[in-house]
Formats: C-alpha cells, structure tokens, sequence
C-alpha cells in the first residue's frame, strides 16, 4: 500500500510540474508577443518613449541576429537568416524534448523554472524570425499594418525580431591614461531587447548559479566524508 500510494503522490507531482511548465511557458511566449505586436502597431522604427527619464525608454528597433542585436549586417540577409532561424527551431524544439524529460524524471521545480524561461524565450524570437515578415509590413517612417493587403515586408523564416526595453542607467568617457579603452564612450545597459531576451537572460544566470551551488555543495559533501 506504502509504495502504491508513493507512486500515486510522485505522479501527482508530475502532473502539477507539467502544468507548472506549460502555464509559465505559454504565459511568458503570450506577454512577449503582445508587448511586441502593441510596440510594432503603435510605433515607428527607431522611435523612442521616455519612461523614467534617460534611465529607461521604449526604442522600437528590428534585428535580423540573435539576442541583443548581435550577428547582424550583410551575413543575416537571405540565406544566412534562414539557417539562423531553423537553428532555432532546432534548438527550441531540442530544449522542449529535454524539459519534458526533466519533468518525467522528476527534476527539480527551480530546473524546471529556469530551463521554462529559456525555452519561453526562444520560442518568442523563433514567431517573430518565422511570421512577422509575412503578417506585418514595415516599419519605416510609418507604424507597420498588421495583415496588410499587399502582403508583409518579407518572408518566411525571414522576419525580424521586435526590441524594445532600453536601459541606459549611466555612462561615462574612460580616462586617456586606460589601455585599449581610453577616450572611448562608455554606456551602461546599451543594448536594446525585448521579453523575450530577458527570459533566456535570467534563465541562462539562474542555471549557472543553481548549477555553482549544486557543485560546491556536492564538494562539501566529498570533504566530509573523505
């Protein structure tokens, strides 16, 4: 009776893991997405919205690349955005299975938390790299028409990724005296991201300090037993 019913209790657990991890995923893809679509239909590219004066403004930018507006320029256009994008479909659909894992081995919550965040985030970049270019048009010197007639700015698999959270909380000129740096602008947080990024962001941090404190204790434990 003992071990039926530990059975039963461990499958329940499972059961609210799954849905722990399906409500978080789908909730954040959704406030990605709407944030996204609310900043594409209300804004022109480049346009910027002071909310707390300098320290935090909406700038709705468009990137071809990866989080953070990196691996962008003539590499991202055509070919080259296409393979980016099904590397992500890839990479997205590799992380669903690895989770879905997790949870039927009985991972636990906080892994399952994290590891959410990354995959929420990967999907959000994945819609907008394979959709937007087909239902919106662009942006340019006018807020883009969601379901145009004529058909949207680009392609499947070939749309870009919505920014928008800029925080540049302060900024200076490094000194002359400073090697490499000296005399150059410096500006802190100077990337432009979006719901998204921030997930896979805190996901990826969150994994790497779980996993630090998991390794020191496991080396606590070997040192008292040696």
């Amino acid at each position: 009776m003992s071990v039926t019913w530990t059975q039963k209790h461990i499958e329940m657990d499972k059961k609210k893991q799954f849905r722990l991890v399906a409500i978080l995923v789908t909730a954040l893809i959704v406030i990605d997405q709407v944030v996204k679509i609310i900043v594409k239909t209300t804004m022109q590219h480049g346009e910027e919205i002071f909310v707390l004066g300098d320290w935090f403004r909406i700038c709705f930018i468009e990137n071809k690349g990866i989080a953070f507006g990196m691996l962008t320029g003539e590499w991202m256009a055509g070919t080259g955005k296409v393979i980016l994008t099904l590397l992500r479909i890839v990479a997205s659909g590799a992380l669903a299975w690895f989770l879905v894992r997790c949870v039927r081995r009985g991972t636990r919550t906080p892994v399952l938390i994290y590891l959410s965040l990354v995959l929420a985030g990967a999907i959000g970049n994945v819609i907008d790299s394979c959709f937007y270019g087909l239902i919106f048009s662009d942006s340019y010197y006018h807020v883009a028409t969601l379901f145009p007639e004529g058909g949207g700015y680009g392609k499947f698999l070939q749309g870009k990724v919505v920014d928008m959270f800029y925080f540049p909380l302060f900024e200076f000129d490094w000194p002359q005296w400073i090697p490499f740096v000296g005399g150059h602008h410096f500006k802190f947080f100077n990337a432009i991201f979006n719901v998204a990024d921030a997930c896979v962001t805190v996901g990826v941090f969150w994994m790497a300090i779980d996993q630090l404190l998991k390794s020191e204790k496991k080396a606590s434990q070997i040192e008292k037993n040696a």
